[in-house]
């Protein structure tokens, strides 16, 4: 589609960003909403958002793809632990299927959106790559943009950065085509970013991978392929055993994660043995036993033992201290030691960006999202014709996509047969809701660093963002879109007011 709007155009809804979850709700719109007209805005060049943004070495994802791919789309490899490139090829595969790329407008920039009460319209700004702006007017906006900053990573502020005379990378900003072949390599981090590259580069050529963390994390690891999906796929047809796969993966992680919340001393026992039996003699305290309980930080997956055949073979090891500072060829430790290296990567995380760093306003007032609850794990009180998608911590971020999605059609027919033009999650200033932590339990870094931007959580649905998949999806399927707390705006009332 042409970037440039026709005269007057009016769109259904609009959706901000090409990734997992924009492409996930135009699906859903193409299939419930037939006749609705929506555009697709990214500021990227292609499909993918972070899959096509992120490439550093070993980039794959952290769950298995029959839950982190679509429930109308059967994840067809042999891998369940996919690489970006093929996750890339199966957004494509999407994108292609559906039709959706003659709706996609590549090189915008959202800069803002503005809703008028008085006329029931998103106006969205969005700014290209020479500088020139342009509007786009559209009745519902839906935020795909993902959940951290695409411009600024973590900064860990590391002194004596600019001593190094070496080659600092952040994986968010991977030079293409690096080579890192015969080099000595200091990963700072213990995420699945760290947990990902380093193996990938000790296996390809690193002299010595080194990964140096403050704190350990706990590493569970799994086949990369699921050997009851493949075997599934040769009797049954892709579709049911796509089906029975995503339910027995969905179901087992939801009671793994319910029996580890339950009983963490038996879990982290059960986790650390593992660990053990995977590095023998290589395995200390120190290193692998971290601080916290498991599921208060995400879980590392070590698809086919990778990390630890890495420490095994002598080509990675891990180091847990402080850094003192950088120098000339690598890491001071405040322990008195130093690290050697010719590369060091900073995987210290991501900062998080809520609803895509868009200056957001309904009738020319800021929206501060911290001062708003959410409501059914997607809209936000007060805030009419906007919705939104941060997906789970405890599972994968496509589950909330697909139910998200669902309930978004459910809405827009409920509005349609109304004659509705707005809906809003009504919430009285004096409703006395207490805020709930939105991120209890969980302590990443990139969470508590960003709780402040992200809207209110209460205790009790339908006002927050909840972490029961199972649950979510049983809500959102059977509540009624018209609920008490669903405000309806008709035609009528905009020409009578």
């Amino acid at each position: 589609m042409n970037a440039h709007s026709p005269i007057g155009e009016i769109l259904d809804m609009i959706i901000v960003g090409a990734g997992i979850s924009g492409i996930g709700m135009a699906v859903h719109m193409k299939r419930d909403c037939p006749d609705k007209r929506f555009a697709i805005l990214d500021r990227r060049e292609q499909v993918g958002g972070t899959w096509d943004l992120f490439r550093y070495p070993g980039i794959r994802s952290d769950s298995d793809m029959h839950t982190l791919g679509f429930s109308f789309a059967p994840w067809k490899h042999e891998k369940s632990i996919a690489d970006g490139p093929s996750i890339l090829e199966y957004l494509n595969d999407i994108t292609d299927e559906y039709g959706l790329r003659e709706t996609m407008r590549f090189g915008q920039k959202v800069i803002s959106a503005d809703w008028d009460s008085k006329t029931a319209l998103w106006t969205v700004a969005t700014q290209q790559d020479d500088g020139s702006h342009q509007q786009l007017k559209g009745r519902f906006l839906f935020l795909g943009s993902g959940y951290y900053d695409y411009d600024d990573p973590y900064d860990a502020g590391f002194k004596g950065r600019d001593k190094f005379k070496g080659t600092i990378i952040h994986p968010q900003f991977w030079p293409k085509h690096f080579d890192h072949t015969g080099k000595k390599v200091v990963v700072i981090g213990s995420g699945a970013t760290a947990v990902t590259i380093v193996p990938a580069m000790a296996h390809s050529g690193a002299a010595h991978v080194t990964q140096l963390q403050r704190t350990p994390t706990y590493m569970v690891s799994r086949p990369a392929r699921d050997a009851i999906a493949n075997g599934l796929r040769k009797f049954l047809p892709e579709k049911v055993a796509y089906a029975i796969t995503r339910f027995k993966n969905i179901t087992m992680q939801d009671l793994m994660f319910k029996r580890v919340r339950k009983n963490p001393e038996k879990a982290k026992s059960f986790i650390l043995g593992e660990t053990a039996k995977n590095l023998g003699p290589n395995f200390t305290e120190a290193d692998f036993v971290p601080p916290y309980n498991p599921w208060e930080q995400r879980l590392c997956l070590v698809p086919d033992a990778d990390f630890f055949s890495a420490i095994n073979q002598g080509k990675a090891s891990v180091v847990t201290d402080h850094i003192d500072s950088f120098d000339a060829t690598g890491i001071k430790l405040k322990s008195g030691r130093h690290l050697d290296a010719d590369v060091i990567v900073t995987a210290t995380g991501l900062n998080l960006a809520f609803a895509g760093k868009i200056a957001i306003a309904v009738d020319g007032q800021p929206v501060e999202f911290g001062k708003h609850f959410y409501y059914r794990n997607c809209m936000f009180s007060n805030v009419p014709n906007l919705a939104g998608v941060f997906g789970y911590i405890n599972a994968s971020w496509t589950l909330r996509v697909d139910i998200v999605g669902e309930y978004i059609t459910r809405l827009l027919k409920q509005m349609d047969a109304y004659g509705a033009v707005a809906a809003t999650p009504a919430l009285a200033p004096d409703a006395g809701l207490t805020p709930d932590d939105v991120f209890a339990d969980f302590s990443s870094g990139y969470l508590e660093r960003g709780k402040d931007k992200m809207p209110k959580n209460a205790p009790s649905l339908p006002w927050r963002l909840n972490q029961d998949y199972r649950r979510d999806k049983q809500d959102m399927r059977q509540a009624p879109i018209d609920d008490g707390v669903m405000e309806f705006t008709r035609a009528r009332e905009l020409v009578e007011g």
